[in-house]
């Protein structure tokens, strides 16, 4: 049997649903949330507060709409930054924030290099 982990790294996850009073919006205003939700995301990993973010496929509830591994300390920051989310402002988007924890040097997350549009 192999012996459980002595250590973890802690980790903030944000999981994202769809907003319960979602408004209902036109498909330009759609692509523009869209574009800064992504955009949020982005500035957040360039800061280095968050690991790796991205949608669900083929969920069983279509409310779940994707999840963010943040690493800020707390779950406080987490939620501040999560829903400072221009698409969870809108209401597009709501968030359950909770520690996750994994075996220590489980996951590595290599820097990536901005794309620039």
């Amino acid at each position: 049997m192999a012996e459980p982990p002595s250590e973890f790294d802690v980790y903030e996850l944000v999981l994202l649903r769809r907003g319960e009073q979602a408004p209902d919006l036109d498909d330009e205003t759609m692509d523009l949330l869209q574009r800064q939700h992504l955009g949020h995301l982005s500035a957040m990993k360039a800061a280095g507060h968050l690991a790796v973010a991205g949608p669900f496929g083929d969920q069983p509830d279509d409310n779940w709409r994707g999840l963010g591994l943040y690493r800020v300390g707390s779950l406080d920051e987490a939620r501040r930054l999560a829903e400072a989310d221009p698409a969870v402002r809108a209401g597009q988007l709501t968030v359950d924030v909770m520690h996750w924890y994994t075996a220590k040097g489980a996951l590595l997350f290599r820097p990536q290099p901005l794309v620039e549009e």
